[in-house]
């Protein structure tokens, strides 16, 4: 979803954007559904394995190794806009500094491995602190939507804002990762109890319709019923509950049929998704040497050769990640010898 939602997006000429246009209309509302889910997931895996290490006695490792994946997801995001033909002509500018995915992400993960630790001998209350969170953040979107910050720093400020080219901000999509979490810890709490995954695929569907057709009417009524302007206005703008309902109903879809997507090379490919990423960004947007396909072509293409080109380069990037990138196993090494010298500093 995201490498044919990059491709299509950044290269489909604008003529053919049409919201009237079925087609392009379920596309477009399926693109929407991939960072939602992307960050969703995040939480879960990562706060899965957190809990899964707390029980087998690997806690403090496991979140040694978060925080180095959350420095690691951060570093890379910042490099992959980096100039560097610009720079070596003395050309600097703060826009590398703009946040994307991966340092949302990242700094996530650090957030999920303070509250791990902070909750550390209670797992039910780090469950039910993450789902507040969520539920905060989400809540609270109105309030923060359109803050500006113009006296903080833009290193500070592009986490906070899009006022300076940020795709995306750590609120809210915070808030997905608390979700993901929030289900890790059920997950690990009931996987054991017969019949679990009927329940779960049943809850996921029935709690994702729900939220995708009923959230704006339970925020209307609650705004009604208790006169809380804030409540109309989430009602009003309701795209994060939404969202998150889709992600569930994809969850309960995808856990039904778990057995049959469990082959090969799909759970190989989401072993690469970090590689996937990196390969993927530096052929679309020119990352370091500012050529890339939105330069060289542009919005251009027509929606067959969109479709046609969408698929050579879902074949491409993941066959490169396959047999030729190392970046996860590279620049992890990396992260995990600065974190080690900087141990041996401090003693």
């Amino acid at each position: 979803m995201m490498l044919q939602g990059h491709f299509i997006d950044t290269l489909l000429d604008p003529v053919y954007r049409d919201d009237s246009n079925l087609i392009f209309k379920c596309w477009k509302y399926f693109r929407g559904i991939t960072a939602p889910v992307f960050f969703t997931i995040s939480g879960l895996i990562f706060s899965y394995l957190l809990i899964k290490a707390k029980h087998s006695g690997n806690a403090n490792k496991r979140m040694r190794k978060g925080l180095a994946r959350g420095l690691m997801l951060i570093g890379i995001g910042y490099a992959l806009r980096i100039p560097v033909f610009e720079w070596f002509i003395g050309k600097f500018s703060s826009y590398f500094l703009v946040v994307d995915v991966l340092q949302c992400i990242g700094l996530s993960l650090i957030f999920a491995v303070i509250i791990y630790r902070l909750t550390y001998k209670n797992t039910l209350l780090f469950s039910i602190l993450m789902l507040l969170l969520g539920l905060l953040v989400f809540i609270t979107a109105p309030l923060y939507r359109y803050l500006e910050f113009s006296n903080v720093p833009k290193l500070f400020s592009n986490y906070l804002t899009k006022e300076n080219g940020s795709v995306f901000t750590i609120i809210p999509w915070f808030g997905y990762v608390a979700f993901g979490s929030f289900i890790a810890t059920l997950f690990y709490r009931y996987r054991e109890r017969p019949r679990f995954k009927l329940a779960t695929v049943i809850c996921f569907f029935v709690f994702g319709v729900a939220l995708i057709y009923k959230s704006s009417w339970l925020f209307n009524e609650l705004y009604y019923l208790f006169d809380f302007k804030l409540f109309e206005d989430v009602a009003y703008h309701n795209y994060l509950f939404t969202r998150l309902g889709n992600v569930l109903v994809l969850f309960s879809i995808f856990y039904l049929a778990e057995k049959y997507i469990k082959q090969p090379l799909i759970l190989r490919i989401g072993q690469k998704t970090l590689s996937i990423y990196v390969i993927h960004f530096i052929i679309i947007y020119g990352s370091f040497t500012g050529i890339g396909l939105h330069q060289l072509i542009g919005k251009t293409l027509l929606p067959w050769q969109a479709f046609i080109g969408a698929l050579l380069f879902l074949a491409l990037v993941c066959f490169i990640s396959f047999h030729y990138a190392k970046t996860n196993a590279f620049v992890y090494s990396i992260v995990r010898k600065f974190i080690d010298k900087l141990k041996g500093y401090s003693k």
